[in-house]
């Protein structure tokens, strides 16, 4: 085949590029590259290979707009966050084999949720998945009913008309980190908590309900936290600095565990020497080895899942009414915790 040059330099080849390039004409080279019938093998394969020589690609975007719909669902999520960061690719890895393209726009500390989301929506997009949103209720109602809404790990009471939600049982969840800690020997376990972040009040609840279930209620202490390493730190110079000291905490999550175990380490309190740690998601954080968190798993691949799951349900007409999907937590025990130190805090 002649060197025809068919792409003018720094310009995306287009459909008419790739029929000069392949001798044939624009209709014949949209066949091809829709897969359609009506093509020769030998014309097929020309085609291609001058695809290939150009590096042509169809833009799916246009032929979805084309088509009025835009497969396309918007990911709100938290940039700072390794927990959104593991759900977004689990939500990848649902969405593109289910036929839809991800269109991801992020919360920062100078970008916030309205912003993200009006992003999304001037993109087309078809539906949202909210990770973690704090919008309040009526942002949300307002929002579902403008198009199909999933929120991912935030529980809403009461719920929100027209929402779907998806979450981790997170009560449940900090029970089992209690219980660990019990069974290790434990009585003073302090809980550093999330304020008013998705997910914080449950948390606190289900930890409250398992020391009590213990029969350690004088031992119960909630310390201000926050999902921050900054904010796990601050609440771990108070407890660094108190007398007694509890000989556990549960973090409200991964993030905030690091910053406890970053406190305790410059202090020289060991960890779990001295003090156990527990944290909550089980990021990837968490499974660095020179972590080892032991920490409550959310089960990731099944949240994203059912999220995309939900999302694609709404936009095919198979479910109107408002629903919410819990999946149940499991604690991943790893080298932050062990039975408490006889010695006395120092």
């Amino acid at each position: 085949m002649p060197a025809t040059p068919a792409v003018p330099d720094g310009k995306r080849p287009t459909l008419a590029d790739l029929a000069t390039r392949a001798g044939v004409s624009t209709a014949l080279a949209s066949i091809v590259m829709r897969g359609a019938k009506g093509a020769s093998a030998a014309t097929r394969e020309r085609v291609l290979e001058a695809a290939r020589e150009i590096g042509y690609r169809p833009d799916a975007r246009a032929r979805l707009l084309r088509s009025h719909r835009s497969h396309l669902l918007g990911v709100q999520f938290g940039l700072q966050h390794p927990f959104h960061a593991d759900l977004v690719e689990g939500i990848y890895a649902t969405a593109e084999p289910a036929g839809y393209q991800i269109a991801l726009s992020a919360v920062t500390a100078e970008r916030g949720e309205q912003r993200a989301v009006e992003t999304l929506l001037d993109d087309r997009c078809e539906a949202l998945i909210l990770l973690g949103p704090q919008a309040p209720a009526s942002r949300l109602t307002e929002l579902a009913g403008q198009l199909p809404v999933v929120s991912v790990a935030r529980h809403l009471r009461p719920p929100v008309p027209g929402l779907e939600v998806v979450r981790t049982a997170d009560d449940k969840g900090a029970r089992q980190a209690v219980d660990h800690l019990v069974a290790l020997g434990h009585r003073a376990i302090a809980h550093i908590d999330g304020g008013k972040a998705p997910g914080a009040a449950d948390r606190r609840r289900g930890y409250r309900t398992a020391m009590s279930r213990h029969g350690l209620t004088e031992h119960i202490r909630v310390v201000p936290g926050g999902l921050t390493e900054a904010e796990g730190a601050e609440a771990a110079q108070v407890l660094a600095a108190s007398r007694p000291r509890p000989t556990a905490v549960l973090a409200f999550n991964d993030r905030c565990a690091t910053g406890v175990l970053d406190v305790f380490l410059r202090s020289g309190i060991p960890v779990p020497g001295a003090i156990s740690v527990v944290g909550f998601d089980d990021s990837h954080l968490a499974r660095l080895a020179h972590i080892d968190l032991t920490t409550v798993g959310q089960d990731i691949p099944r949240l994203a899942h059912l999220a995309v799951d939900r999302a694609i349900a709404r936009l095919d007409g198979r479910d109107t009414g408002t629903g919410e999907q819990v999946v149940a937590p499991h604690l991943v025990v790893r080298g932050t915790t062990a039975p408490p130190s006889t010695a006395p805090a120092t």
